[in-house]
């Protein structure tokens, strides 16, 4: 009875590792560049899921949605709608590229509170659309409460490049920041060898600054992870905010002739 009982507890220690899987917040725009006006209608998609996994949770109502451009932000939360994501409660919107410009979108999310990990969870989510050849202000900080500064240009990349980015909180570069990895795995064909295969995971040098080398095409998710100074209170007992840092990027195959 005591083997039995003591494999039972390794089995369940076990599932659990296993269903420890990275958070991502998610915002996803149908085309990652504009060239011309047939393509100027985007649909953006909000979610919040383990994307190569494909398993998604629900996301609440955003605490704000806001598209910046040339130094100024635009509301864009009385435009979301409800929609579903990986059947999950996630919102989706239309919005019209007028201009050329680096439009970087951004979704705060309101807190999660993740029993599993016995904290709260807020992704400060962002990813960035180039519109009719402009390529101006993709490396500028918007000032978000944690965020990844690309110093790789974060469109317009191939599968197979290095891609490099700089991790603030508070507007300042936090040395050796853990960053998660991970593919949109969209239409399922990609399989992880195991489950370290599923997250990959870097960290930042002593200036903030991680590389990652992008193996094959797709939308990737990076996440940098820092835990918040101050706690929020859940059921009368204060917890941990994990404060995420996340940029979703498109990389392309080229094409051929």
């Amino acid at each position: 009875m005591m083997v039995r009982t003591f494999l039972l507890c390794v089995t369940l220690v076990f599932c659990a590792s296993n269903a420890a899987l990275a958070h991502f917040g998610m915002v996803i725009p149908s085309a990652a560049t504009v060239a011309d006006k047939k393509e100027a209608a985007l649909n953006l998609t909000l979610s919040f899921s383990h994307p190569m996994e494909l398993v998604g949770m629900p996301l609440a109502a955003p605490s704000s949605f806001k598209v910046y451009l040339d130094g100024k932000s635009e509301d864009l939360q009385a435009a979301l709608k409800p929609a579903t994501v990986m059947d999950h409660p996630a919102w989706t919107t239309g919005y019209a590229i007028k201009k050329p410009g680096v439009y970087q979108f951004v979704m705060e999310p309101s807190p999660y509170w993740e029993p599993a990990e016995d904290c709260f969870i807020i992704h400060y989510t962002k990813t960035c659309v180039a519109a009719f050849g402009e390529e101006e202000g993709w490396a500028e900080p918007l000032g978000l409460k944690t965020e990844i500064v690309p110093l790789t240009r974060p469109f317009g990349n191939y599968a197979g490049n290095v891609f490099q980015g700089l991790v603030l909180l508070d507007g300042k570069p936090v040395p050796g920041a853990e960053v998660e990895v991970e593919l949109y795995n969209r239409d399922g064909k990609y399989e992880a060898p195991n489950d370290f295969m599923i997250t990959q995971v870097v960290k930042a040098d002593a200036s903030g600054v991680f590389t990652y080398g992008v193996p094959f095409a797709g939308w990737w998710g990076f996440a940098a992870l820092n835990t918040a100074k101050e706690k929020m209170d859940h059921d009368g007992t204060p917890k941990d905010v994990e404060l995420g840092a996340v940029l979703w990027t498109e990389f392309l195959e080229p094409g051929r002739k």
